[in-house]
């Protein structure tokens, strides 16, 4: 009976044991944040729209390392930009979101920038992008709903 006992605590213990040695194997990569995982979609659009600030005003805000994705389109003086902010990150929006204002204000003067980061305009942006990058819009569509973005944006500021 004493045999019987000694063992099962030994089995119990050995239980416990990899019980909590498994529990506490956390992956470390998992609590890292590098922006490996966000990704630039550049917008390669035909000659008429020229998207290249765009392009280039997305490498420069994905640096951040609050950021997780952007969005961006632009037309010959303004600049519209989306970013997707990290969830512990977005108690200092207001912050983050005027750091990328002034980095793109110093990159592209002659730009009147416009940035949000509100997910339904990253949404929108996104679905103007890939029409831009399918070539469905003519500078005169892209206009107008540049324009309902834009609005849209305004009203939210």
């Amino acid at each position: 009976m004493k045999n019987k006992m000694k063992l099962g605590n030994i089995g119990l213990f050995i239980v416990v044991i990899i019980g909590l040695s498994s529990g506490c194997a956390v992956n470390q990569n998992q609590f890292t944040n590098n922006n490996d995982d966000a990704k630039i979609v550049k917008v390669s659009t035909s000659k008429q729209i020229d998207q290249s600030v765009a392009n280039h005003a997305k490498e420069i805000v994905i640096k951040e390392k609050e950021i997780s994705g952007v969005k961006a389109v632009n037309t010959d003086q303004e600049l519209l930009l989306a970013v997707k902010v990290d969830h512990f990150d977005r108690f200092r929006l207001k912050s983050i979101e005027k750091k990328v204002k002034l980095d793109l204000e110093k990159a592209y003067p002659d730009h009147k920038i416009i940035i949000s980061t509100d997910s339904k305009m990253y949404l929108e942006l996104e679905q103007l992008e890939q029409k831009l990058q399918k070539n469905k819009t003519e500078k005169k569509t892209l206009k107008k709903e540049f324009n309902k973005i834009k609005s849209l944006m305004n009203e939210k500021a």
